[in-house]
């Protein structure tokens, strides 16, 4: 698998973006709507979006270092438990993305990472472009997850086509 940090620098882009678009329409909702069961693997939109910002979290700490969120995948949906405080640490979450992709040149992404998964409860090595691209993989499953949770619930978040994306998104 191979991944560039060109790559890496559209989709950190593209992550922001389309966090913008899913948190600008979920903010239209009420906290009630917002926390709704409605079958989703995590439970609600905001179940949801708090794993994807806790698992973005997670990978982050392999790949800069930083420290990761508290709990595992099973606690991931009540990571956050008030919308201000989830969108304020989207953003940054978003920052910290955007600009370990801009920082990145080709030696960053080759070899393996290795890693403890707690989904796995073992020691695992991927090659870190795998790994990249998989974080991105990762954010694009679960958005869509959301973006159908807000859609049924009335909300109209933006295109998700990343040949629309704005060219000024992240620069």
């Amino acid at each position: 698998m191979t991944s560039s940090p060109s790559y890496c620098a559209l989709m950190a882009r593209y992550n922001l973006w389309q966090n913008g678009s899913l948190l600008s329409a979920a903010d239209g909702l009420g906290d009630d709507v917002r926390r709704q069961e409605r079958g989703a693997f995590f439970g609600s939109i905001f179940g949801t979006l708090n794993h994807l910002l806790w698992a973005d979290l997670i990978w982050m700490s392999r790949f800069d270092g930083g420290a990761p969120p508290e709990g595992g995948i099973d606690a991931s949906p009540g990571l956050l438990a008030d919308w201000h405080a989830y969108c304020a640490a989207r953003a940054q979450a978003d920052k910290r993305i955007l600009g370990w992709a801009d920082r990145l040149n080709p030696e960053d992404l080759a070899g393996d990472l290795t890693w403890v998964s707690g989904a796995t409860g073992r020691e695992m090595a991927r090659p870190m472009g795998l790994c990249a691209v998989h974080l991105f993989n990762h954010q694009t499953h679960h958005r869509g997850q959301v973006h159908a949770m807000l859609t049924a619930a009335g909300a109209r978040p933006g295109p998700t086509d990343l040949v629309f994306m704005p060219e000024d998104v992240g620069l």
